[in-house]
């Protein structure tokens, strides 16, 4: 893993946590994914509580106000076919719900910037070709997450 860089790519696990995070421990100049944004838009129809929907639609609404997601493009498909072929290489799945991992990886790699994510571990077997960073948790206050404007259960859902 690699210490924090001025730029980088923002893993979608990395903008639901934000408020969890120390922002010392991002980049400077943070991007993300058309990718991202694609599955921060699905979040609010993902789930039938009306609470939560609400704070997914108002995930996705600081999100799109705070980020110009970068495109997916032909420069980041060839990546992708790059990633694809690593990731069969070591012997994890390379299809399914792990390919928009890796849309957002190929991301980071055709511009070569480094991935932020709060799940590296999804990311372990792509390190020969590109560099993950784990953003650092915000130590826990005895104020409750619901008093500063945070969920306190991430859904695993929206997440990758």
């Amino acid at each position: 893993m690699r210490e924090v860089s001025g730029r980088g790519i923002l893993d979608t696990s990395v903008v639901i946590s934000l408020e969890t995070l120390d922002m010392a421990s991002l980049p400077k100049l943070a991007a993300v994914s058309a990718i991202t944004m694609a599955e921060l838009a699905a979040g609010p129809h993902a789930t039938a509580d009306a609470a939560e929907r609400a704070r997914r639609q108002d995930r996705l609404q600081r999100a799109e106000a705070t980020f110009d997601a970068l495109p997916c493009d032909a420069t980041i498909a060839r990546a992708y076919g790059l990633l694809y072929a690593e990731a069969l290489r070591a012997g994890t799945k390379p299809r399914g719900r792990r390919a928009f991992d890796l849309l957002i990886a190929a991301t980071a790699l055709a511009n070569g910037l480094p991935l932020y994510t709060t799940n590296p571990g999804d990311f372990t077997d792509l390190t020969s070709l590109i560099d993950i960073v784990e953003p650092s948790r915000v130590v826990a206050s005895a104020e409750p997450a619901a008093d500063r404007g945070q969920t306190t259960d991430p859904d695993p859902d929206q997440a990758t």
